[in-house]
C-alpha cells in the first residue's frame, strides 16, 4: 500500500515538475532556456509594445477638442431646402416629409440602432451606412476629433458659383481635355465662371481661362495635361501588366433631366435608365471619362495603382529618407518597402472615410448638387421663392442647359444621381487626400515622371508629352484633385465637398504617421513630405 502510495506521489511529483518546465519554457524568464534572442526580454518586450500604443492613444487624447461648426441651413430652412434628404419622402417640390427628416434626426442624435430601422423611407433605395459616423479606430485620429471649414450656405454667392461649374462640367462632359482651348463651350464656360464674385477654383491673372477649368488648386494641378500621368501609366499588378484603358459611356449619356425622374431619384426610387457604353475602352480623355472611372472605382483603387506605378519606378523614386536606400546589406519590405507602402495606403481609406462620415452625417448634412438643381427648376418655373444667390440666374449655364433638356435640373452622368450619403465632405476626395499624403511619405516628390503622355481626343491612344517636367509629388496631387473633382464634374458633388474632403484626408494620413512613428527599430530621421497647402513638414 505505501509503495504504491509512493509511486502515485511520484508520478504527480513527475506531472507537476513537467508543467512546470513547459511554463518556464512559455514564460522563458532568462534568455538561454528559450529560442528567442533580440534586445529584450519578452517582458520587457511586452511592456514596450503596451508603451508605444499607450503614449499614441494619449498623444490623440491629448490633442486640443476642435469644435464643428456648420453652415446653418438646418436651422434656417423649416422645410430643410438647405439639407440632404435623398430617400426620404418628399413632396411634388423636393420638399422632404418633415416627420420623416426629424425621425432622421432623432436616430442620428442618439445613435439608437433600432430608431435608424424607424426611419421612413420614399422607395426601396436606403441610406449609405449613417452609423459609421460612431465608428472608433485603433489608430490614427477618432473621427470625432477632426475639424473642417464651414461648408457654404444655400444663399451664399460661393454656393451660386459652385452649382453654375456643375452646370459648365455638365455641358461639357464630351469635350476632350486636350480641346478646351479651342471649343466653344469651355471657352464661354471659363469666361463665364469668372463673372462670379466668389468663385474658389484656379484662376490665371484673376480670370478663369480654360487652362484653369474643372482644376484643383493644389501645387501640380495646373502643370502639364489635365489628367495625371498615374492614370495613364500602365499598372503592374503581380505576373500582369494593366494598361489604363476604361469603358466609356457614349457622348450626351446624360440622367435625371426630366422633373417626374428626378422626384423619383430624390424619393429612392430606382431609376429608369441605364448607362450605354461606347467601345472600344479608352485612355481618359474628357469629363465623361473621369466621371465614370470615379463611378465604379473601388475605395482606394487609385492611390493603390499609383503606389504599385511608382514602385515600378525604381530605387530613385523612393523617399530619400527611406533609411534602407543607402544599406549596404538590407532592403526594406515590412518596413519601409512595398508591404508597408501598400498596407498604408490602405489603412488609410478606411480610417479617412470614418472621418468624412462623422462630418457628412452628424456635423452637416448638406444637400446635394442634384437636389438645387431642382429648387432651380421650381424657382425658374415659378414654382418656389427659394433664396438662391441671383448671381447664378446671370450665369449662361442655365439658359443652354435649358435649350438642350427642356428644364433646369442639373444632367447627371449617373442614372442614380448621388449617393445616398450627404454632400459635405467627398468621401472620394477625403480617401485621396489620405493615400496620396501616405504616398508622399515614402516616395520622392521631386522625381521627374518619365515619358510623360497625353491621351487623344478620341481616347484611343496616347501621344508624348511634350512640355514642362512633371514632378511625382505633382502628379499625386493632380490625381487627387482628378478623383475628387471628377466626382463634380458628374455632377454628384460640390468644389467645396473636394477640396475640404483632401484636407481632411491629409490630417487623417499626418496623424496615422505619427501614432506609428515609434514602431520602427531602423535608424529614421522621419517622414517628409509636402502637404496641400505647399507647406514642408517633418513627422
Amino acid at each position: 500500500m505505501t509503495d504504491k502510495k509512493n509511486c502515485k506521489e511520484e508520478k504527480e511529483n513527475i506531472k507537476t515538475k513537467k508543467k512546470n518546465e513547459i511554463q518556464n519554457t512559455i514564460n522563458c524568464p532568462e534568455l538561454g532556456k528559450c529560442c528567442e534572442i533580440g534586445p529584450l526580454t519578452p517582458t520587457q518586450r511586452r511592456q514596450e509594445a503596451f508603451d508605444i500604443r499607450k503614449n499614441a492613444a494619449q498623444f490623440q487624447r491629448d490633442l486640443p477638442l476642435p469644435g464643428h461648426p456648420c453652415n446653418g441651413d438646418e436651422d434656417r430652412f423649416q422645410n430643410k431646402i438647405g439639407s440632404f434628404s435623398k430617400t426620404l419622402p418628399h413632396n411634388n417640390l423636393g420638399e422632404v416629409c418633415l416627420d420623416a427628416y426629424n425621425t432622421y434626426i432623432k436616430a442620428l442624435t442618439t445613435g439608437n440602432p433600432e430608431i435608424f430601422e424607424l426611419i421612413p423611407l420614399g422607395g426601396v433605395v436606403k441610406l449609405a451606412n449613417p452609423q459609421a459616423s460612431y465608428a472608433y479606430d485603433l489608430y490614427g485620429p477618432d473621427s470625432h476629433h477632426l475639424t473642417m471649414a464651414v461648408a457654404p450656405t444655400f444663399s451664399s454667392a460661393w454656393r451660386a458659383s459652385e452649382m453654375a461649374e456643375d452646370y459648365w462640367s455638365a455641358l461639357t462632359r464630351d469635350v476632350a481635355f486636350t480641346n478646351y482651348n479651342t471649343n466653344s463651350l469651355t471657352i464661354a464656360a471659363a469666361a463665364d465662371l469668372s463673372k462670379f464674385s466668389d468663385f474658389r477654383g484656379p484662376k490665371q491673372d484673376g480670370m478663369v481661362t480654360t487652362e484653369t477649368l474643372f482644376r484643383g488648386n493644389l501645387p501640380g494641378d495646373l502643370v502639364g495635361p489635365y489628367v495625371s500621368q498615374l492614370f495613364y501609366k500602365p499598372i503592374p499588378f503581380g505576373n500582369r501588366t494593366i494598361a489604363q484603358r476604361y469603358n466609356s459611356p457614349i457622348a450626351g449619356d446624360d440622367f435625371m433631366v426630366t422633373y417626374e425622374e428626378w422626384l423619383n431619384i430624390q424619393n429612392g426610387g430606382l431609376p429608369n435608365e441605364s448607362i450605354t457604353f461606347d467601345p472600344p475602352a479608352r485612355f481618359i480623355r474628357n469629363g465623361r471619362d473621369l466621371g465614370q472611372w470615379v463611378h465604379v472605382d473601388f475605395t482606394y483603387q487609385g492611390v493603390l495603382s499609383a503606389c504599385l506605378i511608382l514602385l515600378g519606378f525604381g530605387p530613385d523614386a523612393i523617399d530619400p529618407n527611406n533609411p534602407y536606400l543607402d544599406s549596404k546589406t538590407q532592403n526594406g519590405f515590412i518596413t519601409f518597402g512595398s508591404a508597408q507602402f501598400l498596407d498604408f495606403v490602405a489603412k488609410a481609406a478606411r480610417v479617412a472615410l470614418e472621418a468624412a462620415w462623422f462630418q457628412k452625417f452628424l456635423v452637416h448634412r448638406v444637400l446635394r448638387p442634384e437636389a438645387f438643381g431642382g429648387c432651380v427648376q421650381n424657382n425658374l418655373t415659378g414654382a418656389t421663392e427659394y433664396p438662391i444667390n441671383p448671381e447664378l440666374f446671370n450665369s449662361q449655364s442655365l439658359c443652354k442647359v435649358f435649350n438642350k433638356y427642356g428644364t433646369y435640373l442639373l444632367p447627371m452622368a449617373y442614372p442614380e444621381g448621388s449617393p445616398t450619403h450627404p454632400a459635405y465632405p467627398a468621401g472620394h476626395a477625403t480617401v485621396a487626400g489620405a493615400g496620396v499624403t501616405m504616398l508622399k511619405a515614402f516616395f520622392n516628390e521631386k522625381f521627374i515622371i518619365p515619358d510623360p503622355v497625353v491621351a487623344s481626343a478620341d481616347g484611343l491612344s496616347l501621344m508624348p508629352f511634350k512640355g514642362e517636367s512633371l514632378t511625382l509629388g505633382g502628379e499625386l496631387n493632380k490625381m487627387a484633385s482628378n478623383i475628387s473633382i471628377g466626382r463634380d464634374l458628374a455632377g454628384v458633388h460640390w468644389r467645396s465637398d473636394s477640396s475640404e474632403g483632401l484636407t481632411l484626408g491629409e490630417t487623417v494620413a499626418i496623424q496615422i504617421l505619427q501614432d506609428y512613428k515609434n514602431t520602427y527599430n531602423e535608424d529614421f530621421e522621419g517622414f517628409t513630405l509636402t502637404k496641400f497647402d505647399g507647406t514642408t513638414i517633418i513627422i
